[in-house]
Order: structure tokens, then C-alpha cells, then sequence
């Protein structure tokens, strides 16, 4: 079992008077590691010791703050195999997909290293005689704020775009993965000079005791309500928020496509991780003419996955992340049957430990139910029929959300109709994940606000002065 501790100010097992909390295997309820919760004046301490490195660390070299980020992602690799093991420990993902996401993490922290030393600004055609221009600068210190969906992927991004552009960074993780936060944090710290990366952790009294202080930045990824918090305490302090919160992402499953093709993929979209993903797809708007063959291909594929641990190579769909998690998700099932949805495979809590849900599908779904309105987060399909392409973008287009959709059409206007009209920041044709490296996008509504990812991430953690040098009276320079 891990022992985590905190760093503050450069000094590891700093704080730790707020007592700790206990995280545990969603799979069989053991523990996993011990963790300090900070109380108030540590956090204030971190804030302190952070602001007295900031200037130092934003006057370091680009190269050279690349150059260390290059050797961030060279850490990570090589401790890729306990990253991934602690990630499915704390929150029960399936290993494989615990390495994919330990590889992404790395794959992000090598693109900010090389994206970073090209970045620049831009040269203003002003006075003939003078010199005009924009330059970059940072922020000065970013709280990220972290999910434990995909606690590698994530942190690595915010902290490799956060740190390359010359911030320095107050990381605190979920409390339900800071093992693998600190982790994470140690081979940083490793890499970094002493006080530029700090950790903090526990619970959501620490998050929003850090987003309290006057920082520069708020970067969260997370829950809607908890952006919420975090942007209105971002009004007050003159911090930037930056969001990527909840979602309640659409697949339109078109008339004319295959049936079964279309299960897959929305069997991938509602599944993978548990339905555990901001971008999962939580409700699909089936058109009538496919929705039947459809909805049959989905329940057979939801049946034939294979349920178990994460560190069990076979496993299909692990865990939720606790029990507290699973009876939300089984509550808005249970809500959804009692209004007159019918569920055609899965929605019964499984005897047994661990935090276990079966793959659901749930059809006859209205739009008003909050299965249908709501992020659910677990493996939970809600099928609503429509009758027409258009029924299903007005429908898809109803969500206080805007995070992401999926469209399963075989028509170009469609396709075009689907990118152009949705009000999400990611519209994904014909395949549920995918997509180029670097791709950005803005979440919308309650899902967010500011780029999450890509190479517009070194922006947001950037600020920009406008320049402008004139010769003295009748001199020159």
C-alpha cells in the first residue's frame, strides 16, 4: 500500500495536519494508499512558495524549459507500467486501457515540448521609425485541478502546457486517484527545479481552498457543478477559469446505415471505461426505420462483454469508481423504468464486492428524463427514437451541455447539417473517437469554457503584452 505525501515549496511531506483519507480498488474494496488532506493554511503556503519561484521560472530559456518537459516525458515512460497499474488500482479501469492513457499522457508532453520553443508573437506594422509588437508571457501560477477518469492523460496536459510556457503549477489530483497523482508528481519533481510543481491533496474542501487563493489560473477538469464553483471564485479573485466539465454527449444514428456497424459503435462510445469519459455517449437518438435491428445488435454486444477487475487481461468493462458513483448511475436507470422506459439488458446491481454496473441499455427513453438530460457517467445507453434526421438534431441540440457528438449518417448533407448545426465544440462523423493529433476544441454551456487540448492549450496558459518602442525626439536608436 502507497503512503502519499505532499510537496510544498520544494519539500516533500510538507503539511499533513488535515488529517488523510484511505482510497480503495473499486474492484474488491482493498486499499490502495494513505493520503494527507491539506487544510487551509497549507494551501495558502503553497500559493506563497509558488509566487516566489514564478519570476525566476518564466525567465528560464524556452529551449531549456522544453528540454526538461522532453525529460517529464522520458520519466513517465520509463514508470509507465506502475502509472498504469496504480491508475486501474485507484479507479478500475481496464490495464490496457490504462496503459493507452499513460501513453497519451506521454505523447501530449513530447508535442508541448516541441510546440513550445515555436511559439512566438507577432510583428505590427506601426510608425516607419518605431517598433510594434506582441509578445507572449505567462500567467504566472496555474492550480490544475484534475479528474480521476484519466488521471495520466489529463495532468500531463495541463502541467506539460502549464509548465513549457513558464508558469509554475499547484497540481492537485482527484481524491479518488492522487496515488497516481503523486506518482506522477514525484518523476515531475525529479525533472523540474525545486518549488515550480507543488502537490496538494485531498478532497473537494482542498480544490476549492486553492481556487479561493489568488492564483493566476484555474485549470479544472471535472464535473459541471464543481466548474461552477471553481469559475464563480474565479470572479472574484480576477483569476481565468478553464474548464472542461460534464457532458451528456448525443450519437444520431441515421436512417440507411448498417444496424449492427452502428451498435459497434455506439457500444464503444457508451462503454469503454465503464461510460467513464467525458466524451462517452450517453444518449442516442435512433431513427425508426434502423432503431429495432439497432437496438438487438446493441444489447448482444452489451451481453457479450467481459465484466471483471481491471488488472484481469480479459476484462472488458472493470468497475465504477465506487459505490457512491454506482448509485447514482443505477438511480437515474431506476428513475428512467419508473417514468416508462423499458430496460432491455443490464440495470441490476450485481452481488458481490466492488462497484461493479453490467452494461445497460435502456429504451422507450424520453427527452425530459434526466437519464436523457443529465451526464450519467457509467455504462448506460439511453435509446430515444425519432422519425426524422431532423427530429434528431433538434433533439441532440436540447442539452444544457455542449461537450462533444457522434453522427452515423450516409448522407454528405446530413454530415454537413450535423458539424455545422450542433452547438458542441466536437462534432465526430461516422466513428466515435478518433481524430488528427493537435485537434482543439471549446466545450460549450455547462461543459466548459476555453481549449482543453491541443496546441491552443499553450495559449490559454499564456498572456499577451502589445509593445511599442519609439525613438527618443529627434534621435535614433
Amino acid at each position: 500500500m502507497y503512503r502519499v505525501e505532499q510537496l510544498i515549496g520544494g519539500v516533500w511531506g510538507a503539511g499533513g495536519e488535515g488529517g488523510e483519507l484511505t482510497v480503495h480498488d473499486p474492484a474488491d474494496g482493498s486499499p490502495v494508499g494513505t493520503v494527507p488532506v491539506a487544510t487551509g493554511d497549507e494551501v495558502a503556503k503553497a500559493v506563497e512558495a509558488a509566487r516566489e519561484v514564478a519570476a525566476e521560472w518564466a525567465a528560464t530559456p524556452m529551449a531549456q524549459r522544453a528540454e526538461l518537459l522532453h525529460q517529464a516525458a522520458d520519466a513517465v515512460a520509463a514508470d509507465a507500467e506502475e502509472l498504469a497499474a496504480t491508475t486501474t488500482a485507484e479507479m478500475g479501469k481496464p490495464l490496457g486501457d490504462a496503459r493507452g492513457g499513460v501513453a497519451a499522457g506521454v505523447g501530449t508532453l513530447r508535442q508541448y515540448a516541441e510546440l513550445g520553443p515555436l511559439r512566438g508573437g507577432r510583428t505590427l506594422h506601426g510608425d516607419g521609425d518605431a517598433i510594434d509588437f506582441m509578445l507572449p508571457q505567462a500567467r504566472g501560477v496555474v492550480a490544475a485541478i484534475t479528474p480521476w477518469n484519466d488521471p495520466v492523460a489529463v495532468s500531463c496536459g495541463l502541467l506539460g502546457a502549464a509548465l513549457v510556457t513558464g508558469n509554475v503549477v499547484l497540481f492537485k489530483p482527484s481524491e479518488r486517484t492522487p496515488v497516481t497523482g503523486w506518482l506522477l508528481a514525484r518523476l515531475f519533481d525529479g525533472v523540474f527545479p525545486a518549488g515550480v510543481l507543488s502537490l496538494l491533496t485531498g478532497g473537494a474542501e482542498v480544490g476549492a481552498a486553492l481556487a479561493a487563493q489568488p492564483v493566476d489560473v484555474v485549470a479544472h477538469v471535472g464535473a459541471t457543478a464543481t466548474g461552477r464553483a471553481i469559475a464563480a471564485a474565479c470572479a472574484r479573485t480576477g483569476a481565468k477559469a478553464l474548464l472542461e466539465n460534464g457532458g451528456s454527449d448525443p450519437l444520431v444514428v441515421d436512417a440507411g446505415v448498417d444496424p449492427g456497424w452502428a451498435a459497434g459503435q455506439a457500444a464503444l462510445g457508451a462503454f469503454a471505461n465503464a461510460g467513464q469519459l467525458c466524451v462517452a455517449v450517453e444518449r442516442i437518438y435512433a431513427h425508426r426505420d434502423v432503431a429495432e435491428d439497432f437496438v438487438d445488435a446493441l444489447v448482444q454486444r452489451a451481453g457479450a462483454l467481459t465484466v471483471g477487475p481491471g488488472r484481469d487481461p480479459a476484462t472488458e468493462l472493470g468497475p465504477l469508481v465506487d459505490r457512491r458513483h454506482r448509485d447514482q448511475v443505477h438511480g437515474q436507470v431506476t428513475a428512467a423504468v419508473a417514468q416508462g422506459a423499458t430496460l432491455r439488458t443490464g440495470g441490476v446491481l450485481p452481488d458481490g464486492p466492488g462497484a461493479f454496473y453490467p452494461a445497460t441499455v435502456v429504451t422507450d427513453c424520453r427527452q425530459e428524463m434526466t437519464l436523457v438530460r443529465e451526464e450519467t457517467f457509467g455504462p448506460v445507453a439511453a435509446v430515444v427514437t425519432v422519425d426524422s434526421f431532423s427530429e434528431a438534431l433538434r433533439c441532440a441540440a436540447d442539452s444544457p451541455y455542449g461537450l462533444a457528438a457522434t453522427v452515423l449518417t450516409g448522407s454528405m448533407s446530413h454530415a454537413q447539417r450535423a458539424f455545422r448545426e450542433l452547438p458542441v465544440g466536437t462534432v465526430k462523423v461516422n466513428a466515435v473517437f478518433g481524430g488528427a493529433p493537435g485537434g482543439a476544441a471549446q466545450p460549450r454551456r455547462g461543459s466548459g469554457q476555453g481549449f482543453g487540448y491541443g496546441p491552443e492549450l499553450l495559449d490559454e496558459f499564456s498572456t499577451v503584452k502589445a509593445v511599442h518602442l519609439q525613438p527618443p525626439a529627434g534621435g535614433h536608436w
